[in-house]
C-alpha cells in the first residue's frame, strides 16, 4: 500500500539542473525522516541528503552548497533539488522514508536514472 513514486530524472549537461520529485502515498511522510540515496555500479548505496522530523537537513559533503531537499506536505512530496552537476553526480537515485527507530519500518522509490553527461 506504501508507495514512493519517482519522477524526474534524466540526461543533464554537466553545470545544469534537474529536480527529483517523490510523491507519497500510504504514509504521511512529515512523519516520516525523508532521505535521498544515490547508487553507482560496483559502489556501495550512499546517503545524499537527509529531511528530519524535525525539520533539519544534512548533505553529504560532497552535494553540500548544490543539492537541496525539501518538502511539500500539502502534497505529501519530497524534492531533491540539484544544481550545477557534475559527472560524479551519476547514479540511481532513491527516495526512503524511515522510520526504523521506533516504527521499524522503512520504505523505498524505485529508484531514478540521474545522467550527467555532455
Amino acid at each position: 500500500q506504501v508507495l514512493l513514486l519517482e519522477s524526474g530524472g534524466g540526461l543533464v549537461q554537466p553545470g545544469g539542473s534537474l529536480r527529483l520529485s517523490c510523491e507519497v502515498s500510504g504514509i504521511i511522510a512529515s512523519y516520516y525522516t525523508m532521505a535521498w540515496y544515490r547508487q553507482t555500479p560496483g559502489k556501495q548505496r550512499e546517503l545524499v541528503a537527509v529531511s528530519a522530523r524535525d525539520g533539519s537537513t544534512n548533505y553529504v559533503d560532497s552535494v553540500t552548497g548544490r543539492f537541496t531537499i525539501s518538502r511539500d506536505n500539502a502534497k505529501n512530496a519530497v524534492y531533491l533539488q540539484m544544481n550545477k552537476v557534475i559527472p560524479e553526480d551519476t547514479a540511481v537515485y532513491y527516495c526512503n522514508a524511515d522510520r526504523s527507530d521506533d516504527f521499524g519500518s522503512t520504505f523505498w522509490g524505485q529508484g531514478t536514472q540521474v545522467t550527467v553527461s555532455s
